[in-house]
């Protein structure tokens, strides 16, 4: 049996708790792991793992602009 490698935007939405519109939102962003093939937006397993990862290591940072608080 072959281990599956992507996942769709919708099982992203749902393994997040948010719906489809939202996490094609997300899908859209700039730093998120997604592969357009053809017309599909497949999303790597391991990247979105990493991507996850990386969202929760990052709680200093404040709002859309990215700028670090000062202590």
């Amino acid at each position: 049996m072959v281990e599956r490698l992507t996942m769709t935007v919708e099982e992203v939405g749902e393994a997040l708790g948010v719906s489809r519109p939202k996490a094609y939102e997300l899908a859209s962003r700039a730093d998120f792991p997604v592969i357009n093939v053809g017309k599909r937006k497949v999303v790597p397993i391991d990247a979105f793992r990493r991507w996850m990862d990386a969202q929760t290591e990052a709680p200093a940072l404040a709002g859309a602009g990215g700028q670090r608080r000062q202590a």
